[in-house]
Order: C-alpha cells, then sequence, then structure tokens
C-alpha cells in the first residue's frame, strides 16, 4: 500500500512543520517588537531620560541613540553565552530563556523614571533594559535562527530562513503600528510624558504570551539531547572558534553591509528624514509602516528563490544595490511623502535579497554541535559593531552639518560585502546541514 503524500501548507510547508514554525516566529515578534519599540519612541522620550537644557536640541536625541549603540554591545555576548547554552542544552530552553529576559527588559523601560524626577538615574536605568534587551536579542538569533533551520524540511531551508524576518519585521510594524497610532491620538504633551510608556507595558505582555507558545515546541538538536545523557562531550565556549575560524570570520563580512542596510532602512530612516529634510516624523513612522508590510512579504518569496537558484545570486544582488544606490537614493530624499516611499521601497527590494536567507546561510556554516554559537556570535558582534552604530553615525554626520558622508559609508561597507560574496561564500543551498 502506497504512503499517502506529506500534508502541506500552501507554502510547501509539511503540516507537522507548521506548529515548529510559529513557535520561533510568534516568539520571535514578542523579541523584536520590545527591541524596536525604544527605537520607535526615541523621539519621544530622549527629552524625559536626558535634561532638556542641553545646549544642542539634538543631544538628547544622540544619547538615546548612544544607548540604542550599548544595547548592541550585549549582543555579542548574548549570541556566545546564550548559543553556548542553546548547543549545550538545547534551543528550546535557549528560547525560553530569551523571551523571559526580553519582558523583563520591556517592563523596566515601562516604569523607567525621568530625568527630571531622578536625575541622573533615569539615563542608568534605561542603559540596564537595554542591556538586558540587548543580551536577550544576541541570544534569540543564536538559538531561534538555528531553530528554525534545523525544523526546515529538504529543500525549504531558505523559505524557513525568512522567517526569521518576517517575524522581525511583524514586530517591528506592531511597535511602528502601535506608536503611531499612539501619535496620532495622544496630545504631543501626553505622548512626550507617559504615551511613550504604553508600548514596552504591551511589549511586557505579548513576551508572556510569546513564551506559552515556545513551551510547545519540539527540541531540533539532537546533539543537545546526546550533551545531557552524557554521550557526547559538552561543547566548549569558544570551541566554534577553536574549530571553525574561517567560518566565524567569514559570517562577519557577510554581515557587514546586511546590519548597516537594515538598520539604516528599517529603523534609522524615519530619524534620518525628519533631522536631515524636515520631514515629518509622525507621517514618517506610518509610511515606513506601510513599507514595512511590503518588506514582511518579500522575505518567503525571497527564501523559495534563494531554495531554487541559491544563497550566492541574492546576496550579491543586494551587496551591489547597496554600494551602487544608498548615495543617490538618499541624495533624493526631499520632505515629500513620495520620495521617502519610493527610497525606501527601493533598498527593500535589495535589502530582502541578504535578510531573507542570512539565518540559513550562517547555520549551514557549521555543524549542530556548535551551530548556535558558531552562526550567533560572530552575527551579533558584527551587528554591535555596525548596525547599533548605524543610527548614531548618521545623527551624527547630519549634526556635524555632513549629512551626505553617511550614505558613502553604507556604499564603502556594502562593498566589502559584496567582494566577500564573490570571491569567498561558497555556495551551501544543496549540501545537507553538518
Amino acid at each position: 500500500m502506497a504512503t499517502p503524500p506529506l500534508a502541506q501548507s500552501p507554502l510547501g510547508i509539511p503540516r507537522s512543520r507548521v506548529r515548529q514554525l510559529l513557535a520561533a516566529s510568534i516568539g520571535n515578534v514578542a523579541e523584536w517588537y520590545d527591541w524596536y519599540a525604544y527605537s520607535a519612541l526615541a523621539l519621544y522620550f530622549s527629552g524625559q531620560v536626558f535634561p532638556k537644557d542641553a545646549p544642542n536640541s539634538l543631544v538628547p536625541l544622540l544619547s538615546v541613540y548612544g544607548i540604542f549603540a550599548v544595547g548592541f554591545l550585549m549582543r555579542p555576548l548574548g549570541g556566545l553565552l546564550v548559543g553556548s547554552f542553546a548547543d549545550r542544552f538545547g534551543r528550546k530552553a535557549a528560547m525560553t530563556f530569551t523571551i523571559v529576559l526580553m519582558g523583563v527588559g520591556s517592563l523596566i523601560l515601562a516604569i523607567t523614571p525621568t530625568y527630571e524626577a531622578v536625575g541622573v538615574l533615569s539615563p542608568i536605568i534605561l542603559v540596564l533594559a537595554r542591556l538586558i534587551q540587548g543580551l536577550s536579542v544576541g541570544g534569540e538569533f543564536a538559538s531561534a535562527t538555528t531553530f528554525l533551520v534545523e525544523s526546515a524540511p529538504p529543500g525549504r531551508r531558505g523559505l524557513f530562513s525568512s522567517f526569521q524576518y518576517v517575524s522581525t519585521t511583524i514586530g517591528q510594524l506592531l511597535a511602528l503600528g502601535i506608536a503611531a497610532i499612539l501619535g496620532s491620538t495622544l496630545a504631543k504633551a501626553d505622548m512626550d510624558s507617559y504615551g511613550w510608556r504604553i508600548p514596552f507595558v504591551i511589549g511586557a505582555v505579548i513576551s508572556l504570551v510569546g513564551l506559552w507558545i515556545r513551551k510547545g515546541a519540539d527540541e531540533t538538536s539532537a546533539v543537545a539531547e546526546d550533551v545531557k545523557q552524557g554521550k557526547v562531550q559538552r561543547p566548549g565556549l569558544f570551541d566554534f572558534l577553536k574549530h571553525y575560524p574561517k567560518q566565524a570570520a567569514l559570517i562577519v563580512g557577510i554581515t557587514i553591509a546586511g546590519t548597516v542596510a537594515y538598520y539604516t532602512w528599517t529603523t534609522f530612516l524615519p530619524t534620518y528624514a525628519n533631522i536631515a529634510v524636515k520631514f515629518n516624523k509622525e507621517d514618517a513612522i506610518s509610511l515606513g509602516t506601510i513599507s514595512l508590510f511590503f518588506f514582511a512579504i518579500l522575505q518567503p518569496l525571497m527564501g523559495m528563490l534563494s531554495d531554487r537558484i541559491g544563497r550566492k545570486p541574492l546576496l550579491i544582488a543586494f551587496g551591489l544595490g547597496f554600494t551602487l544606490l544608498p548615495v543617490p537614493l538618499l541624495g533624493l530624499m526631499s520632505n515629500s511623502a513620495g520620495s521617502f516611499v519610493t527610497i525606501q521601497l527601493i533598498g527593500m527590494v535589495f535589502l530582502a535579497g541578504f535578510t531573507s536567507i542570512s539565518a540559513a546561510v550562517n547555520s549551514e556554516l557549521f555543524p549542530t554541535r556548535v551551530r548556535a554559537a558558531g552562526a550567533g556570535a560572530p552575527y551579533s558582534l558584527t551587528v554591535a559593531l555596525f548596525g547599533g552604530t548605524a543610527p548614531l553615525i548618521g545623527t551624527a554626520f547630519i549634526n556635524a552639518g555632513n549629512p551626505g558622508l553617511f550614505p558613502w559609508y553604507m556604499s564603502g561597507l556594502a562593498l566589502i560585502s559584496t567582494l566577500v560574496y564573490v570571491f569567498a561564500l561558497k555556495e551551501t543551498k544543496d549540501q545537507p546541514l553538518q
């Protein structure tokens, strides 16, 4: 008697794997909602946690983005520690830890006192919350991306990988959408005084929901189970670097352009438009939210395309696009909605060539035993150095009267990654996971 075909969803995903996909994605939504709520609300609470009488009006915003960058500095530590934990004790346990940690950080942000009330203690508390969230996000990428890729059926790793940024983008959409709704319904004085706290309270609640959903996931790492039973040796904290240094270095080169482009186009662009060409900040957030829907739709399409034609063609197209386009695109920025949306959508088409497959490319470079730490730590380090500092550098260029230097900075970094894609990266789509 013939075996009936495996039931599949419309995207060709076996229904038995859909539960795994939802567990990683919905928890990831909660993680990234909390992370992005900070940047979405930075323009509102910067004057609450830093002194308003600074000699330059951009000083509070620069300080908030400085703390945004500080949060990124914890991401490599999260990628290393939580990634190693995931390799030793399983992806599911690590993902449970990261979602709890993110909820705690969000709750601290929600109750952060103002500078007027407690003085310098206010920014100190803000830094503490971002350090906690940075540790969580670094660990989330290490554990959730490997979980996604290991859950994929044959020939679908690119598609499963794309849901990392589908869920990331949904989390960002929620953050921006809630910020936009509050900004349009509350008076400016109310938004500045207490309205910015509401999204962080919502974030803590979403984290609880994500925790509940992740409890139903199945473990994907057989090695972690063997470690628990003493059948194989527990991997060391730096085993990925000791045994696979070339792969770790390769991830750095792969990620440089992607992280700068991502945090510029999806996070910093509304602020850039506001302070560079005086584009209305509420309109920028609203239009950015619409653009992110388009970006989310692109992810699975690009992921499936990579499963057919390979990872390298998409990465090369992305790299060339962001080597050649930032200078002319950002040079066309004006205070019109049409120019803002056009610039954002063009960039997102190229950017999706990186975001949709980064989880697959990173995971395919390492064996299961060190995959979470190996894929997570160097990636998070690169994001911290280049992605987390992108808003700070962009704002600093504008503050110095040289906004045109920032797109050149982006293009230079994109060129570095493009050379890596062309000359150093081997095609991995048809290789079985080690």
